[in-house]
């Protein structure tokens, strides 16, 4: 692994944070207080390939790598991590696990429109009983004919109340606990499928997430996707994937509240100076710094370590590194947040301050893509081998 960008990365960090001042920030503070999510944001994004980051070209995709796709995330995260969070969706819980295990007919249908930002997709594994316990599924799919009919409910589905397309776990074989799931690709417009309601969260607030339904939902059985009791292998892999674009999205949160904790700093005047010349406050930003570079590391690394690997089906040599830069980012930018925060005082907790936004918007970073404890089982059954 190289520690300088080349040429082309360096390309798509300046395209991205060009995109990220002039289209995702002015838009930010708006869509979290109204929660309104950002369909002409995301559109303008798929114009420069953010929807579909290192999907080929031969499906609609940008076909660059996951190193390419990790600065993306970071940098709109930096001023949005909604429309962050929206994009990490589209590109790796959504057309990444139809590229490695779908069929080139499935491929074709659903990741080339999606890729291409024509359409919205979701991933549907989290139930309201089946959190961290994902292997508890309480959906039921039962096979008849040339359909498969599923029932149950899927939980904090991010772009759910939104999405044309999603990815939805359900048992087929009961018997077998997790080796009994299956994952399908079903479209909003299938009968049975029905947004309940639209969450409403401490952040991340423009992302639609929603509680679905699926009562008799009928699903063509050429939507199975991947073999038949196979789904809880897809999760997992969709999941060690899509951590590396939550450590963007935690890694990008903490930039941000950097930006703004140094132009306060310098603007802010206290006992007739500003108070960035104290050296409380000094030694604040510069651990926000060491900590902010010492995340991007990590996750670079787990970023280059997925393109040595592609979209091959075989076990993934990352999960060690995607575990570790989720777990170190998310936690990281919880401290830089905070401190971010506290550098601004009682403006701090004003919703007039991104800061106070970044300090909500962080939170979740720490839960989702698998939970903070959750990382760690990770990290020492890779250590202890079991």
């Amino acid at each position: 692994m190289q520690l300088e960008l080349s040429d082309d990365h360096k390309s798509v960090l300046k395209t991205a944070r060009e995109f990220a001042e002039k289209e995702v920030k002015p838009h930010a503070h708006h869509i979290d207080e109204t929660g309104e999510f950002p369909r002409e944001t995301v559109r303008k994004a798929a114009e420069l390939g953010f929807t579909g980051v290192y999907v080929p070209e031969q499906y609609g995709g940008a076909g660059m790598d996951h190193l390419a796709y990790a600065i993306v995330i970071e940098e709109i995260s930096r001023v949005c991590a909604s429309t962050g969070v929206i994009l990490s969706v589209c590109n790796t819980l959504f057309c990444d696990p139809i590229l490695r295990f779908g069929s080139e007919e499935q491929k074709k249908k659903y990741v080339t429109p999606h890729a291409r930002g024509e359409k919205v997709g979701c991933y549907c594994l989290t139930e309201p009983q089946a959190g961290s316990d994902a292997a508890n599924q309480k959906t039921q799919a039962v096979k008849k004919g040339d359909k498969y009919i599923l029932n149950g409910t899927k939980a904090w589905v991010t772009n759910g109340a939104v999405a044309d397309t999603a990815i939805v776990y359900a048992v087929t074989d009961p018997a077998k606990g997790a080796k009994g799931i299956s994952a399908f690709i079903i479209e909003a417009g299938f009968r049975g499928w029905k947004v309940v309601r639209e969450e409403k969260k401490m952040g991340i607030n423009a992302t639609a997430t929603a509680e679905v339904a699926l009562q008799d939902c009928e699903v063509p059985a050429a939507n199975l996707l991947g073999q038949e009791n196979a789904g809880f292998r897809i999760a997992l892999r969709t999941l060690d994937d899509g951590r590396v674009g939550i450590a963007a999205q935690a890694t990008g949160i903490a930039q941000g509240a950097l930006d703004e904790a140094l132009k306060y700093a310098q603007e802010r005047v206290a006992f007739g100076q500003p108070i960035a010349n104290f050296q409380a406050i000094r030694f604040m930003l510069a651990d926000m710094a060491t900590e902010i570079e010492a995340s991007r590391l990590l996750l670079r690394r787990a970023a280059w370590l997925q393109d040595q690997v592609g979209f091959s089906t075989v076990e993934p040599r990352y999960g060690l590194e995607a575990s570790i830069a989720k777990l170190y980012a998310s936690e990281m930018a919880a401290r830089v947040c905070h401190k971010a925060v506290q550098i601004h005082g009682g403006y701090g907790y004003s919703r007039e301050y991104a800061v106070e936004r970044m300090y909500r918007d962080q939170r979740i970073t720490e839960l989702y893509e698998g939970t903070s404890e959750i990382q760690r089982l990770v990290i020492a059954r890779h250590l202890l081998g079991s």
